[in-house]
């Protein structure tokens, strides 16, 4: 039993930064041609049109716009992303930049580096987190760990919570015996600022297997605050925390047949995100030094053989490190960084094991009203497999009022999860850093008042030496990984275009569109699956969006849609996931400034769009809600 039990867990799991900065800096409204500011590109608050790299917004403005708790329909209207997702809400959700892995997307909240060290392949479980208090969700697309460091071989995504002066609280109810409600409240002033916020989500859900019966629910509910508090002028102290704990109920392989149908089995997660620290900002000097903690215990239970967990593991991350950027003259600057992060896995099976991670990167960059260029590198030592080097490097220029040309070059790596390393069943010592080259180029245009803008960006992505799990017979291991083990033994490219546009046709009507051509293939030499597309990277995904505002008392009304091609389940390229698309109505209804009546219809035409095959999809799905502020 034991064996089998570890067998199938496995089977089933195959930097922080300034941020408070960027939470500091005033935003434009959603129609102010007034450029957006990012801490993505350098690590400092930066102008976006100023970076060469491809950097999205989400505001708070458009995910109140969409609706509903499910962050992934949020993060689907993004180029160059696609969702995967095992079964109904709160089941594993993947996020997938450019065709990589979803491991190698870098997830930060409230610049804490949220990737569950435990996992065997590390990375963020999207479907762990909602989007109740959150303020905006800001993602890079392309290898960057420059300024990342590990796991950035894909992109970032960096997700900011609410600070606010006042009271929002929000609340809906709908299909399958859904509802969920969240609350921010806070006070904020020149010296000092204060939120809270906290949420609950239930929904009865869908079978997680495709072929069941019985419903497969989700429940979560958190708490989570952050504050500042100005010593001087220059000088603050700033703090966040974020505490969640999640219940998703999931399906299994049961005896005899072991084939994935109904079962009572459910699994835990608890999660901890922390980060407490000083900000300094000078007129030529800017510091940010801090404390970050991040750990998660996930557990695994199956009531038939009774109460307690059948296996669980638990992982944590505790990172010293410091920020900062130097304004020199003549319009150059210096971004730079230092940390020290210490990580530590244990499971079920496995015996505690740790590692120290010590970086420290520099980019020089060279920023005018029409043009901006910059360089760096990053210098990181591993306890366990040696140090690696990363270089970089990204330029915009302006051609003419609103239009400009960028380009990017950035690579990426990221290290070998302690479970990959140090497994008591499955570890490899002799694992090396997965690594990228990430190439792009593009040209924007945006209207003089914001109204209009448009996109195109090429880019490739060569990743090499990928750890992929194999036999223990392929490496004569077999003697003392039974089981199998880990090596580096993959190589893949992603090459594509995405083409993105905003416009707002009328005071009253706006559409958006986000299309992307990506071509993500298995390149290893003499590996079977050679010229393979990757599994679940749909080539040809198109999200769309219409808003109108009517002359009926304000009523908004709007239309999402979301499109992909034809993909595969797995490597082999065996298993198709057909073509399909979900088209969702909503409607909102202000009552002043203090209240707002908003529904929807989630998958109006009760599509079945699997992402992930055997998983089952929910079908239509209604929901109606309040929102208030105060």
């Amino acid at each position: 039993m034991k064996t089998t039990v570890r067998i199938l867990s496995t089977a089933a799991f195959l930097a922080a930064t300034p941020a408070f900065a960027q939470s500091d800096v005033a935003q434009p409204a959603p129609d102010s041609a007034e450029p957006l500011i990012t801490v993505l590109g350098t690590g400092s608050p930066q102008r976006v049109d100023q970076s060469g790299q491809p950097i999205s917004v989400i505001t708070a403005e458009q995910i109140e716009r969409i609706q509903g708790i499910d962050i992934a329909r949020i993060l689907a209207t993004v180029p160059g992303l696609t969702i995967s997702r095992n079964g109904g809400p709160g089941g594993f959700t993947g996020v997938r930049v450019r065709g990589a892995e979803s491991e190698q997307t870098l997830v930060l909240v409230d610049g804490v580096r949220v990737e569950d060290v435990s996992g065997p392949s590390g990375g963020f479980d999207f479907g762990t987190i909602t989007t109740g208090g959150i303020d905006r969700i800001d993602v890079l697309r392309g290898s960057n760990s420059v300024v990342w460091g590990s796991a950035a071989i894909g992109g970032v995504v960096a997700i900011t919570s609410k600070e606010t002066n006042g009271v929002e609280a929000r609340g809906e109810a709908g299909s399958r015996n859904t509802y969920n409600g969240d609350l921010v409240a806070g006070l904020k002033r020149d010296r000092y600022a204060l939120s809270f916020n906290g949420g609950y989500a239930h929904t009865d859900g869908v079978s997680s297997a495709a072929t069941g019966t019985e419903a497969d629910g989700f429940r979560q509910w958190r708490v989570g605050g952050k504050g500042r508090f100005n010593l001087t002028d220059e000088l603050a102290l700033v703090a966040v925390a974020r505490y969640a704990d999640s219940k998703v109920d999931i399906d299994g392989y049961p005896a005899p047949f072991y084939a994935f149908t109904d079962t009572p089995e459910y699994q835990t997660t608890r999660q901890i995100f922390a980060r407490a620290g000083f900000q300094y900002t000078g007129t030529a000097l800017s510091l940010a030094v801090g404390y970050a903690l991040s750990d998660t215990k996930r557990d695994y239970y199956d009531p038939t053989f009774g109460t307690d967990p059948s296996y669980g593991y638990r992982g944590r991350s505790e990172r010293a490190e410091l920020t900062g950027r130097i304004k020199l003259p003549q319009n150059f600057a210096l971004d730079f960084g230092a940390d020290n992060e210490r990580t530590r896995f244990t499971s079920t099976f496995d015996t505690e094991h740790k590692a120290t991670l010590n970086s420290a990167h520099a980019l020089l960059g060279w920023y005018g009203d029409m043009a901006s260029i910059a360089g760096g590198v990053r210098y990181d030592d591993h306890s366990r497999f040696g140090h690696a080097w990363t270089f970089g490097a990204n330029g915009s220029v302006k051609v003419m009022d609103g239009l400009r040309l960028r380009a990017s070059y950035g690579e990426g790596f990221k290290a070998p999860t302690l479970f990959q390393l140090l497994s008591d069943d499955y570890g490899n010592t002799n694992l090396v850093p997965e690594r990228s080259r990430s190439y792009d180029a593009g040209i924007e245009y945006t209207s003089s008042q914001g109204a209009f803008h448009i996109a195109a960006t090429v880019f490739r992505r060569d990743s090499r030496q990928l750890i992929a799990y194999v036999s223990c017979a392929s490496l004569n291991v077999c003697t003392d990984r039974p089981f199998g083990t880990y090596d580096n033994i993959g190589k893949a490219r992603a090459e594509g275009v995405e083409l993105e546009m905003d416009a707002k046709l009328s005071p009253n009507f706006a559409a958006r569109a986000a299309y992307t051509y990506d071509k993500a293939r298995n390149i290893t030499p003499g590996n079977f699956n050679e010229g393979n597309d990757l599994a679940r990277r749909p080539r040809h995904t198109l999200t769309t969006s219409f808003d109108w505002t009517t002359p009926l008392a304000n009523l908004a009304l709007g239309a999402d849609m979301r499109v992909r091609s034809a993909s595969f389940d797995d490597a082999g390229n065996f298993t198709r996931l057909e073509a399909g698309s979900e088209t969702d109505l909503r409607a909102s209804l202000p009552f002043g400034n203090f209240l707002e009546v908003f529904g929807r219809i989630e998958n109006l035409f009760d599509a079945r769009v699997q992402t992930a095959a055997t998983y089952g999809v929910p079908g239509r799905s209604v929901y109606a809600g309040l929102r208030v502020r105060y």
